[in-house]
C-alpha cells in the first residue's frame, strides 16, 4: 500500500513551457506548504530552446528543485519536427524518471511535449494528476493531446463543471474528478504588476499611448487558417493604426514560420512591436494596462476577465472552450475584426469587462489541488482504474 510509504510524498510537477510554468506557481506554493508533500520539477519543451527564450534560467532562478532536466525540441516546426519532438520528449522523460524516485506526477493542459512526456509514466505504473482536463479547442491538435493525457491520469482537476462532465463522459470514476478552478486565477493576485513606466523601462512598451496585447499562436489542424486569419490581423492593424505588442507564438507546427511574419510586421509598421517572453510578471502587468487583447491564446480565455480586459478572440483554435462576457469570437476575416474593434472599444462593453466575471473559478484553485492530491496519495491508490460507465 502506498500509505507505508515513509513521508514526505514526493510530487514531481512537469513543465514545458512559460505559460505551464506561470499557471503551476500557486499549485507549487500549496504543495509546498503541504507538510506531507515535497515537490519538485521536470523541466523541458520550451524551457529549454534558445529559439523560445531559453527559460530553463529562470525556472532555475525561481528556486523550486529541478529533479531533471531534458531537451526535447528539434529546430524546426513542421509536422515531421513535431513528431520527432513527442519522441525525444517520451525518450527524455523514460530517462529522468528512471533516475528520480517520484510518487505523482502532476501534468497540466494539452501541449505536444507535455502528453509525449507523460506517455513514459504509464510503462512505471506512476500516479498522473493532470489539470485543466475536459476542456475543448477544436481548432488545434491540443485538443486529442488533452484527451489523450485524461485517459493515462488517474486524478483530474478541471476548471469548470461543463470540463468535469467531459470527464465523466470519458468514462472516469467520479470520486476522482475534482472542480477546483483554473490555478492561474490564484495567480493574478499574487503575482505583482510593473508600472506603466517600468513597463516602457523594461520592455519598451508603450509609456502613455493605448495598446492592444496580441497573443496569436498557429491553428494547427487548419494551417490555411492561420495564414488568412494572420493577414486579415495585419490588414486591420494597417488600417486603424493601432499600437499592438505581439508575443512570441508556441513551438507549435508552423510556430517559427508565424513569428518570422509577425517580426518582419513589426519591423515594417509603425507603432507596433514583438516581445519574445516577458515572464509572468511581465505579461499580467501588460494585460493589466492594455487597452485590449486580441489573437487566440488562452490567456485571453482564462485570464483575460478577471483583468477587465475585452478580448477579441481569432478564428476556430479556442473554439469549444466556455467564454466570459468579455469575449468578442470572430472569423478572422478583416471585416469581422473590423466590427469586433469596433465592439471592443465602446464604453458600455468595456464597462461590462470591467465587471471581471470570469466562468473559470474563484481564485482558490490550488487550495483544491493540493487536497484532492494528498487525497488520492493517502488512499493508497495505485495505477489501476476501471471505466466507469455512465448510464444513458
Amino acid at each position: 500500500m502506498r500509505t507505508s510509504k515513509k513521508l514526505p510524498w514526493n510530487v514531481v510537477v512537469l513543465t514545458t513551457s512559460r505559460a505551464d510554468f506561470s499557471i503551476y506557481q500557486p499549485v507549487l506554493r500549496a504543495l509546498d506548504a503541504h507538510p506531507d508533500i515535497a515537490p519538485s520539477l521536470i523541466v523541458t519543451g520550451m524551457h529549454m530552446s534558445d529559439a523560445f527564450g531559453y527559460t530553463f534560467t529562470e525556472v532555475k532562478n525561481s528556486g523550486w528543485p529541478i529533479a531533471a532536466s531534458f531537451d526535447c525540441l528539434t529546430n524546426g516546426d513542421s509536422p515531421k519536427d513535431i513528431g520527432i519532438s513527442m519522441g525525444r520528449a517520451t525518450e527524455g522523460m523514460a530517462g529522468s524518471l528512471a533516475s528520480i524516485d517520484v510518487d505523482l506526477l502532476i501534468v497540466l493542459g494539452d501541449r505536444f511535449e507535455m502528453a509525449a512526456a507523460a506517455l513514459a509514466a504509464v510503462p512505471r505504473g506512476l500516479p498522473i494528476c493532470h489539470l485543466h482536463g475536459g476542456e475543448e479547442t477544436e481548432g488545434a491538435m491540443d485538443n486529442v493531446l488533452r484527451h489523450l493525457l485524461t485517459k493515462i491520469s488517474h486524478l483530474h482537476c478541471c476548471a469548470t463543471e461543463l470540463a468535469a462532465d467531459r470527464i465523466l463522459q470519458m468514462g472516469e470514476a467520479p470520486e476522482r474528478v475534482i472542480v477546483s478552478g483554473a490555478p492561474a486565477l490564484d495567480n493574478i493576485a499574487a503575482v505583482p504588476r510593473l508600472s506603466r513606466a517600468e513597463l516602457s523601462s523594461q520592455f519598451g512598451l508603450p509609456e502613455d499611448d493605448n495598446f492592444a496585447l496580441i497573443t496569436y499562436h498557429p491553428v494547427t489542424l487548419d494551417l490555411a487558417a492561420t495564414e488568412v486569419e494572420i493577414q486579415a490581423l495585419f490588414q486591420l492593424i494597417a488600417e486603424t493604426g493601432i499600437n499592438c505588442v505581439f508575443t512570441a507564438a508556441n513551438a507549435d507546427t508552423a510556430g517559427r514560420a508565424l513569428n518570422a511574419k509577425i517580426k518582419q510586421f513589426v519591423s515594417n509598421t509603425n507603432g507596433q512591436m514583438l516581445i519574445g517572453h516577458m515572464g509572468a510578471k511581465g505579461y499580467y502587468s501588460a494585460m493589466e494596462h492594455a487597452a485590449m487583447m486580441i489573437g487566440n491564446s488562452s490567456s485571453g480565455i482564462l485570464e483575460a476577465a478577471s483583468f477587465g480586459l475585452p478580448v477579441i478572440n481569432i478564428g476556430d483554435r479556442q473554439k469549444g472552450r466556455e467564454v466570459s462576457p468579455n469575449l468578442i469570437q470572430t472569423h478572422g476575416t478583416a471585416e469581422d475584426l473590423r466590427a469586433a474593434l469596433h465592439q471592443a472599444q465602446n464604453p458600455a462593453f468595456i464597462s461590462l469587462c470591467r465587471e471581471r466575471l470570469n466562468v473559470y473559478g474563484d481564485g482558490r484553485a490550488a487550495e483544491k489541488i493540493v487536497n484532492a492530491v494528498s487525497e488520492f496519495l493517502q488512499s493508497g491508490h495505485g495505477p489501476r482504474k476501471a471505466f466507469h460507465r455512465i448510464t444513458l
